[in-house]
């Protein structure tokens, strides 16, 4: 068992719950307490929302190459009733913010990641973004003209650096849907600007960003005591 799992499993047990997560309210309720959740493995030994499902919840391929996954199926619901705010924030990879602890990522992250210049490529999308509010990622890139051959992958490494300062969040996923109605496939990003997703005033931080990154810092530290220093601040930095 990884030191996160042990330290969540200990929290669940002071709390009187169970030590796994059996349902998307107890996803919801894990992020509001650890402040900090990867979705799946981001280079720290079980520090992930993954590793804390119980086993019925996992990953299941079925013989006839359909599958079931309910942490990828309830992460939408995280998202919009869950209190928190959902991008890639650990070191390129995905994960959830409690809203209590975005104004201090946000805050260190924007001191990390300057103001896209006017006109750069990260100025028009963000531009594009907040025209039309929210867009699914193929569209956004679509109408940012990135649609010739190998244009996939570099638009969505600009997506991801503004992810990761802080300037592009996920407000839902969006699933295509076949002729009998069912969705079907990963989905799709919805993605906005954090500052239309929360709103202004929840995304402003009174201390300076040092200090916010200090008490990341300090927090992660406590959650995570088999991590490295190196580890830990290449998540957030």
């Amino acid at each position: 068992m990884s030191a996160f799992v042990e330290y969540f499993k200990n929290m669940q047990k002071r709390n009187g719950t169970t030590g796994c997560i059996h349902s998307c309210p107890e996803l919801m309720e894990c992020v509001r307490q650890v402040g900090f959740l990867p979705l799946l493995a981001c280079g720290i030994q079980g520090y992930a929302a993954e590793s804390l499902m119980a086993e019925e919840c996992r990953f299941t391929q079925f013989e006839d190459g359909s599958w079931e996954w309910p942490l990828w199926q309830w992460k939408g619901s995280v998202v919009r009733d869950g209190g928190c705010v959902y991008g890639k924030f650990f070191a390129g990879k995905a994960g959830f913010i409690s809203r209590e602890w975005w104004p201090d990522f946000y805050n260190w992250r924007r001191s990390q990641h300057p103001v896209p210049e006017e006109g750069s490529i990260e100025d028009t999308i963000l531009t594009m973004l907040r025209e039309h509010g929210s867009m699914i990622t193929r569209r956004l890139r679509a109408a940012c003209d990135f649609t010739g051959k190998n244009m996939r992958s570099k638009f969505d490494a600009y997506v991801s650096r503004l992810q990761m300062g802080a300037y592009i969040v996920t407000e839902d996923f969006v699933y295509p849907v076949d002729k009998h109605g069912r969705e079907y496939g990963f989905g799709w990003s919805l993605l906005t600007t954090p500052e239309r997703l929360l709103g202004r005033e929840a995304c402003l931080c009174e201390r300076q960003p040092e200090e916010s990154y200090d008490r990341i810092i300090t927090h992660l530290s406590q959650m995570l005591p088999s991590a490295t220093e190196k580890q830990i601040v290449k998540l957030i930095k």
